[in-house]
């Protein structure tokens, strides 16, 4: 039986012609079935998609042969199923797409990028170094590099989190001086799969943030190391139709429900049209809303 998978991946290489890495890319997914996302720029490529877990790895084997993308930053997780004509549940279709940054913090003229990645990031920490480095210090702080909704589900013990809803407004949160007590701390900042912090690790060094950490391959890396027996506390929000994944079958609930308060790690789109986040909503308050607006 087909085994559906989803590929998160990324990685910082300067691209001479974006545009034709993404005619490659478009027809190299389409002739393996695979639906998703990828974003390129002058600066690299970030991607998640889903399908069935061989032509996954066919289109792996054949994006490394592209010298750019040998270091290319590769996390695999459960599928949700595949469809009749063998694409993924999970996304509904495929989008190859240029622009200014794979990861948008609106500051693409502050990312430097050069063959070895990112120039003037913060220092990698694999999971097992940010428990030494917690087994040593007292004054580290978990800092959220993702949107506040995201944490909403899930995030490190004790973190601090951003009052962000878009990645792009972290350059305005961070010169608004809310963190500059965090300057004279270890900061480690963390994100879904690693990409965000590569950026903003640099966002805060530039801004006089003394010693800045960023947790190499993010939660998702974190998850596959520690589980739920660690440092990581309730489930981890994806872009896709998974909607959340658990790391294993103790996982806490620890979002509340916007409509009851009921415990729940299931997110939604807010039914106000002016309302651009998601929520946490519990499967009776869905349902409930889904009535209403019927």
């Amino acid at each position: 039986m087909p085994v559906a998978k989803v590929l998160l991946f990324y990685v910082f290489a300067p691209l001479p012609d974006p545009d034709a890495v993404r005619l490659w890319q478009r027809d190299l997914c389409e002739s393996l079935g695979l639906r998703g996302r990828i974003l390129l720029s002058k600066d690299g490529i970030n991607g998640t998609l889903g399908g069935e877990l061989g032509a996954l790895k066919r289109y792996l084997r054949k994006t490394k042969d592209y010298a750019a993308f040998r270091g290319l930053d590769v996390k695999w997780s459960e599928g949700s199923g595949l469809d009749d004509d063998g694409g993924s549940l999970d996304f509904p279709r495929l989008s190859v797409r240029v622009r200014d940054e794979i990861v948008s913090f609106g500051a693409p003229e502050e990312l430097r990028v050069e063959a070895g990645g990112v120039v003037g990031g913060g220092e990698r920490l694999d999971p097992e170094g940010l428990h030494a480095l917690l087994d040593q210090r007292d004054d580290v702080v978990f800092f959220d590099g993702r949107n506040r909704f995201e944490a909403g589900i899930g995030r490190f013990r004790g973190a601090v989190v951003p009052d962000v809803a878009t990645t792009r407004e972290f350059v305005a949160e961070l010169d608004s001086g809310r963190y500059d007590h965090l300057k004279d701390k270890a900061v480690v900042t963390y994100c879904t799969g690693g990409i965000r912090c590569e950026v903003l690790s640099g966002l805060m060094r530039s801004r006089g943030f003394g010693e800045v950490y960023q947790l190499d391959g993010g939660v998702v890396r974190y998850g596959e190391r520690f589980g739920d027996d660690g440092l990581w506390e309730g489930s981890l929000y994806v872009f896709d139709g998974r909607g959340s994944v658990r790391f294993s079958d103790h996982t806490a609930v620890v979002g509340r429900c916007a409509g009851c308060g009921a415990a729940s790690d299931r997110m939604r789109n807010c039914t106000d049209v002016s309302c651009r986040e998601q929520l946490v909503v519990c499967e009776d308050c869905s349902a409930l809303a889904c009535a209403a607006h019927s």
